[in-house]
């Protein structure tokens, strides 16, 4: 195996219901390689960059994506059962509020400085999907941030102002340059692409030929 950790850049989204599975499965198919060293890192999208800075109510989000919130429902029947088997939950009876995610990403652009990046993505979206918690709500995102370890008196100030928008607005554009036009993207040593929440065994397979320095065909 390569000395150098394999680099998985994930691009995504902390209100895509795939990507919240994605992320687990990620790390499902981390644990298959154990002897195989990896550096995650996670990179802004916006699923929705229409939404206002504000945030919408649910119901006038699904409307305005789908038609109306009752068309959703057999696709949220199908995300709760691939949440469920990853032993997650999908509770999308409890969202009441669709956010504008910046705020989220500068969470964890922030909580990568302390090596915490993994935790608060997860920790946002254990909140909105599970909990259905407002993320538009300044107080939540801030004790979400205490809770992997930022200090929450310097994120309440950093957030009321617009450190790091540039940054998030930049990363996401060169996403969407690249040719991201859907989230999960995971990105494999900078060479190999894969889109979308794919079984563990996949995204293992992906890590070790790129470690092992064998050619992988194009997706």
């Amino acid at each position: 195996m390569a000395n150098q950790p394999v680099r998985i850049d994930v691009v995504s989204d902390v209100v895509c219901p795939w990507c919240f599975i994605g992320k687990h499965r990620l790390e499902q198919a981390i644990k298959l390689k154990p002897d195989i060293a990896v550096e995650v890192r996670y990179r802004p999208y916006f699923l929705n960059d229409w939404i206002p800075r504000e945030g919408m109510s649910r119901e006038e989000y699904l409307t305005t994506k789908f038609g109306s919130p009752e068309r959703y429902k057999d696709i949220a029947k199908r995300v709760g059962a691939a949440a469920a088997a990853e032993g997650l939950v999908y509770a999308s009876d409890k969202m009441k509020r669709q956010p504008n995610t910046i705020d989220c990403h500068r969470l964890i652009h922030w909580a990568d400085t302390i090596g915490k990046a993994p935790e608060m993505k997860q920790k946002l979206m254990d909140l909105y999907f599970t909990q259905g918690a407002d993320l538009t709500l300044r107080d939540t995102l801030v004790q979400a941030a205490a809770d992997v370890g930022l200090n929450a008196d310097t994120v309440r100030a950093d957030l009321a102002t617009d450190k790091d928008e540039d940054v998030i607005e930049q990363q996401s554009q060169e996403a969407k340059q690249a040719g991201i036009e859907g989230v999960p993207c995971f990105i494999f040593g900078g060479k190999f692409a894969v889109s979308g929440a794919q079984a563990p065994e996949y995204l293992a397979e992906a890590i070790e030929r790129i470690a092992t320095g064998k050619a992988i065909a194009a997706e």
